[in-house]
C-alpha cells in the first residue's frame, strides 16, 4: 500500500525554494513527486492511503550528524545540570539527590557549565564532600571533556595524591598542589574505570528515551558515537539492535567506531556501511584534542586568558598519523574530533600522508577554531566538516576572551566554509548541546546571543541562509554518511523520510524558528510521531 502526501508546503531541498504539490510513496521510497491531480490519476489503481498535511510544511527528514545517542538518553534519565545558572543551584541539587539515594549508588550529574555562573568558578572536590560525604559523586561538564568528583569517588577509583596526569589528560590540583577532584580528557578514564558496569537493560532504557525524544523533535536518525563506553562494542550494538529493530522503532543510526574498539569491530567481521536494518557502521572515531571550556582544545598559540597552556594533544602527530594509517588498512575513513586549529593541522597532516580511498570521505568533527591557511589546505580534500551551530550561542561571548580577539577571524566560520566549497553537516553533539535541530538551524541563521539582557549578533558575516542551515541537517548529513544518492532530498527513488512542521521554517520570523511545532516525523513512509 502506498501513501499520497498533499495539501502542504512540500520543499524538496534539491534547490532553494523548490516545492511540489504532492508526493507518492510506497515501500518506504519516494515513487514520484508532482501535481496532486496527476498523481491521483496515475496511481488510482493502487491501494494507497492519503495523508492530508493540512497546510503544514514537509521537508526531507532531519538527521543529526554528530551526537551521542546513549549519552543523550542518560541525560534524560540522570540529574540534568545543564540549565542551572549558579554553582549553589548545582550543589543544592546534589544535596537533595543524596538524601534520596542509597549510599552504595553513585550520584551522577550531567551538563554543568561554569560559564553560566557568576563568578564562573568550577565545582571542586571539597564542595562536594561537604554536601555528600557518604556518596560517590561524579558530575560531567557540559563538554564531556571534564568532570569533577568527590573524595568518596576518588577512593572507589583508588586514586591518591601521588597520581600523575596521563598522556592526553589533566588531573586537576589546587593552589597547594592537592587534588581538587577535576579530571580532564584522558584523565577522566581514571574515574570511568571505577564506575559500576552498565547493564544491557540500562542501555536499552536510555536508547528508548533518546529515540522517543528525537522523533518528537523531528529527527529521523542520527550519526552517533557510543560504541566504546558501555561495556564493549557488542553489548552496545546489541542494545541498539534490540531497541531499533527487534522492538520496532524505525530510527536510522549511523554508528561511528572509536579506535579503541576497532580491533573488536574488525574481528567481528564488520565493514564500512555494513550492519542491520536501520543500523550501519561508519568511520573510525579519533579524538585529536579536548574542548574550549576546560582549555584542552589544542591551539597553535597560548590561551588568551591562560598563557600557561595551549591545550592538550590527545595523540602526538606520529600517533595520530598511525591511527589514520590503521583505519586505511581496514578500508575506513576517519572521523576526528578537532576543535583547536593545531589539532586541525595535525589531522590534515595525517590524512594527507595516508589519503582515504574508494571515494570514502573523512569527517573533521567540530572545526571551530581555524585559520585561513587551514581552510585553503582543506579545500578539495575528500572530507566534510561536522559543525555544531549551537556552539555559537553557547560559546559567545566568553570564547573571545579565551581565544583572543586577534585570533577570531576564521572561528565558527560556517559561511566561509560553505563559500569555499567545503561540505558541512549539522549536528548537536548532544548531550553537550540540546538535541533539538531547530536550535542549531536558528543559531546558524541568526548567530544571536543574549548578553546582559540584549541580543548581540556575533560575526554576522558568517550567518547562513535558511536553505543553507536546513541543508546541514538534510543533504549535509546524507553526504556525511555516504547516502547522498538516496537520502537528504525529496526525489524519486529516495527514502521516504520526512520532517513535517505545522509552520513554515522558510517564512516564519527568524526568532520563531526554535518554537516551530513538529506535526509529524516519518521514517521510510511510517509515521513514527504525530502531534495530537
Amino acid at each position: 500500500m502506498g501513501t499520497l502526501w498533499y495539501n502542504g508546503n512540500i520543499y524538496t531541498m534539491k534547490k532553494e525554494g523548490e516545492k511540489v504539490e504532492a508526493v507518492f510513496t510506497k515501500n518506504g521510497k519516494v515513487i514520484e513527486t508532482g501535481s496532486l491531480h496527476v498523481l491521483k490519476e496515475k496511481y488510482q489503481s493502487h491501494r494507497f492511503k492519503q495523508e492530508d498535511l493540512k497546510g503544514a510544511t514537509m521537508i526531507p527528514g532531519l538527521v543529526d550528524s554528530h551526537m551521542h545517542l546513549i549519552g543523550y538518553g542518560e541525560k534524560l534519565l540522570r540529574l540534568d545540570l545543564s540549565k542551572m545558572t549558579s554553582k549553589q543551584q548545582v550543589l543544592d541539587a546534589i544535596k537533595e539527590r543524596a538524601e534520596i539515594t542509597s549510599t552504595n549508588e553513585w550520584i551522577i550529574g550531567e551538563g554543568w557549565n561554569e560559564n553560566l555562573w557568576s563568578p564562573p568558578e568550577v565545582i571542586v572536590r571539597e564542595e562536594l564532600d561537604a554536601i555528600a560525604p557518604n556518596h560517590a559523586v561524579l558530575l560531567k561538564r557540559t563538554c564531556r571533556h571534564a568532570l569533577v568528583v568527590n573524595s568518596k569517588a576518588l577512593t572507589h577509583a583508588s586514586i591518591n595524591e601521588e597520581i600523575q596526569s596521563p598522556v592526553g589528560g589533566v588531573v586537576g590540583r589546587d593552589d597547594h598542589d592537592k587534588l581538587n577532584g577535576v579530571f580532564k580528557d584522558k584523565a577522566q578514564d581514571l574515574i570511568f574505570d571505577a564506575l559500576p558496569p552498565v547493564s544491557k537493560n540500562y542501555l536499552e532504557k536510555a536508547l528508548k528515551k533518546a529515540i522517543d525524544s528525537c522523533w518528537s523533535l523531528g529527527l529521523v536518525g542520527v550519526h552517533t558515537e557510543d560504541m566504546s563506553y558501555y561495556g564493549g562494542l557488542q553489548q552496545t550494538y546489541d542494545a541498539f539492535n534490540q531497541v531499533i529493530n527487534k522492538e520496532g522503532r524505525p530510527f536510522k543510526a549511523h554508528l561511528l567506531v572509536h579506535h579503541e574498539v576497532i580491533d573488536e569491530w574488525k574481528s567481528a567481521g564488520h565493514s564500512f556501511l555494513s550492519g542491520e536494518k536501520y543500523l550501519e557502521w561508519g568511520a573510525m572515531k579519533i579524538f585529536a584534542d579536548g574542548a574550549l571550556g576546560g582549555r584542552t582544545a589544542l591551539l597553535s598559540h597560548p590561551y588568551n586568558d591562560d598563557p600557561t597552556t595551549n591545550g592538550v594533544a590527545i595523540h602526538s602527530q606520529e600517533e595520530l598519523t598511525n591511527l589514520v594509517k590503521k583505519a586505511r588498512s581496514i578500508k575506513l575513513p576517519v572521523a576526528v574530533h578537532v576543535i583547536g586549529d593545531l589539532a586541525f593541522q595535525y589531522t590534515l597532516n595525517a590524512v594527507k600522508k595516508h589519503p582515504t580511498t574508494e571515494l570514502r570521505r573523512d569527517r573533521f568533527i567540530h572545526g571551530q577554531i581555524l585559520r585561513k591557511e587551514l581552510i585553503n589546505e582543506a579545500k578539495g580534500l575528500p572530507m566534510i566538516i561536522d559543525i555544531q551551530p549551537q556552539f555559537v550561542t553557547s560559546d559567545f561571548p566568553w570564547v573571545i576572551d579565551r581565544i583572543g580577539e586577534e585570533n577570531m577571524t576564521y572561528n565558527y566560520a560556517w559561511k566561509t566554509l560553505l563559500s569555499e566549497g567545503i561540505v558541512c553537516a549539522g549536528g548537536s553533539d548532544s548531550p553537550i548541546e540540546e538535541v533539538n535541530p531547530l536550535l542549531g538551524i536558528y543559531a546558524a541563521v541568526s548567530r544571536q546571543v543574549k548578553v546582559n539582557g540584549d541580543f548581540v549578533t556575533f560575526q554576522p558575516e558568517e550567518r547562513l541562509s535558511r536553505f543553507e542551515a536546513i541543508s546541514l541537517y538534510t543533504k549535509g548529513s546524507a553526504i556525511a554518511a555516504h547516502h547522498e544518492l538516496n537520502r537528504g532530498i525529496i526525489e524519486e527513488g529516495y527514502e521516504a523520510d520526512f520532517t513535517i512542521f505545522v509552520e513554515d521554517p522558510f517564512t516564519v520570523n527568524v526568532n520563531d524558528l526554535p518554537q516551530l511545532t513538529v506535526f509529524m516525523t516519518v521514517v521510510d513512509e511510517e509515521i513514527v510521531f504525530r502531534k495530537n
